[in-house]
């Protein structure tokens, strides 16, 4: 067993900083790793940079984001490590649709035969949009808005079952979807979110090449983030939640490592202040570029 002093070291390390990366190295997002239980149901089934989970019930199971086309028989022999079946997935739910989140539906839908749950915005982009970007098209089974429910019956989990909740948080892309499922691990009730992201990346949030409305997004994801009570917190990517670091310190009788009341407030509250710096570096970018503009005319 690790020395207690190491285990101080590794916690009061996941304390620090959050990462906001967008989308680790390709390397990493295709390279496999050895999955395992989060907390409860709820398995992690993903690759090493690429986030994908497994939620289990007595009606069934839940696949949260397929990964990449290329990585779907890494997720599928995943699963299969920890002795669950691909015929009992019922629903495909994703957080973006983008080639490293949504790559993988069309393969585990014909797979599985799955149902894809999907916000409104993600829709088109899921039937054809993202074809330009290699990814197969797949149709949307059900559309999902702010709060809409999918609910499962689990005799293992209280208040009511396995009930996902859909809360759209579109700041990084328009049809951005978290979910939250209430989970139970020894005699006590919690709640998973698995959150999409508020990260800037390499969006413009200001001038003409600026998505329509894209300050508005990210403003009322950071509002939707503040209602959401969690105490579990996962994302897309391994280093956004510093997946690795908790799993390296998960014992038996310990507390879970994933367990971290407030962490993801603190998580939001973080890249709500980068975002709004972010704004402020690109406003002042554009207007030094519109006041050089008529100086450079002069000359």
């Amino acid at each position: 067993m690790r020395p207690l002093a190491g285990i101080v070291v590794a916690m009061l390390a996941l304390a620090s900083a959050p990462s906001f990366a967008q989308a680790p190295a390709p390397e990493v997002m295709t390279r496999p790793t050895e999955p395992f239980k989060i907390i409860g149901n709820v398995y992690y089934v993903g690759t090493e940079g690429s986030a994908s989970y497994l939620v289990t019930s007595d009606q069934g199971s839940v696949l949260v984001d397929s990964g990449l086309a290329e990585t779907v028989p890494l997720v599928e022999a995943n699963i299969a490590k920890l002795g669950f079946q691909l015929a009992d997935i019922k629903y495909l739910l994703t957080s973006r649709a983008a080639p490293d989140r949504a790559g993988g539906l069309a393969k585990f839908k014909k797979d599985t035969g799955a149902q894809i749950l999907a916000s409104a915005a993600d829709k088109p982009l899921l039937e054809g949009g993202l074809s330009s970007q290699g990814v197969e098209a797949v149709k949307v089974d059900r559309v999902v808005g702010d709060g809409d429910k999918l609910n499962l019956v689990d005799a293992r989990v209280t208040r009511g079952g396995v009930l996902f909740v859909a809360r759209l948080t579109p700041g990084p892309t328009p049809g951005c979807t978290s979910w939250t499922v209430p989970v139970r691990e020894q005699k006590w009730n919690h709640t998973v979110i698995f959150y999409c992201g508020s990260f800037v990346g390499d969006n413009r949030l200001v001038g003409a090449s600026a998505r329509p409305g894209i300050v508005d997004d990210y403003q009322k994801t950071f509002a939707t983030a503040r209602g959401i009570i969690a105490d579990v917190f996962v994302a897309p990517y391994p280093d956004m939640f510093k997946m690795n670091d908790k799993r390296a310190l998960i014992r038996d009788g310990w507390l879970n490592p994933f367990i971290k009341a407030g962490e993801f407030h603190a998580y939001t509250d973080a890249a709500e202040k980068e975002f709004k710096a972010e704004l402020a570096r690109q406003q002042q970018a554009l207007s030094a570029d519109a006041n050089a503009a008529p100086a450079a005319a002069k000359k």
